[in-house]
């Protein structure tokens, strides 16, 4: 039963890769007292069990493990400190010293989902008859470690997100050049010259499916490796983190710092280190 409820919590290895980045708190009360503030520890863990479950902020009165409230502005607190984001970023860091992030080969990719309540960059999904969605692009290397993120409604084109994500990248990409080139590969909804003009002006070699080509005519070809298979998967690792399969978050900087959260906890999963 204990491994089942831990699974909810944050690992303390990743509680020990997140404390130092918590912004220090003062006390702003006139004589140094005041109520006690609710521990940082505590807070985290009901962002995790709300980020794994999916459940509404107020099912956490239920857990006892924090108060919704006080989990929700901490949400908004760290978000406005970049905590998500420069834990993303450590996690890549990390990453890099012990296994290399492989730049020769990186994928980008968008993903769809619901967003019932609106809000801040959302819009009508096409496939879900014009209901409200939020579409999430994605950029991982070539082992599938996120390196980029950017979020739009659900009715942006993939391809109208593409700078936006290579922008994102939280980390010092290294320069492409003859002898270390860096392949994007992409699926036949980047199949513009707008996606090429950006590709070759961030330094990449493009690899883009063409709209209305066969399925299995590249993966026939002698030498040929499938490399988007990769973004695709992430994904889907993403989505196993149930609040941001479904966003009920309105404002988008909330649901954006639940992304970077999540995007650091895949990183340091790839790297071995932790479960």
């Amino acid at each position: 039963m204990s491994e089942r409820k831990n699974q909810y919590r944050l690992s303390d290895e990743l509680w020990a890769k997140m404390e130092p980045l918590l912004p220090k708190h003062p006390n702003t009360h006139r004589f140094g007292g005041g109520r006690p503030r609710a521990d940082d520890r505590k807070c985290m863990d009901a962002l995790f069990f709300v980020l794994r479950t999916g459940c509404q902020w107020n099912a956490l009165n239920a857990t006892g493990i924090c108060p919704s409230s006080t989990a929700h502005d901490r949400l908004q607190e760290w978000q406005e400190a970049g905590v998500f984001l420069k834990f993303w970023k450590a996690g890549l860091q990390e990453y890099d010293e012990l296994k290399g992030l492989d730049w020769s080969w990186q994928s980008m990719d968008g993903a769809m989902t619901k967003a019932p309540l609106g809000g801040e960059k959302t819009g009508p999904n096409p496939t879900d008859r014009a209901k409200d969605g939020v579409k999430r692009s994605l950029l991982t290397e070539a082992s599938g470690v996120p390196i980029g993120l950017a979020v739009d409604g659900a009715n942006r084109n993939d391809f109208k997100m593409a700078q936006a994500t290579l922008e994102s990248i939280p980390v010092t990409r290294p320069e492409p050049t003859p002898d270390a080139p860096q392949g994007l590969c992409l699926d036949k909804g980047y199949d513009y010259d707008e996606v090429r003009d950006l590709a070759k002006e961030f330094g990449y070699t493009a690899h883009i499916r063409a709209r209305g080509e066969e399925a299995q005519a590249i993966k026939h070809e002698a030498g040929f490796k499938a490399r988007r298979w990769v973004v695709e998967r992430t994904h889907s690792w993403m989505n196993r983190f149930r609040r941001v399969l479904t966003r009920w978050e309105k404002k988008a900087a909330n649901y954006l710092g639940l992304l970077h959260l999540v995007l650091g906890i895949i990183t340091y999963r790839c790297s071995g280190l932790f479960g």
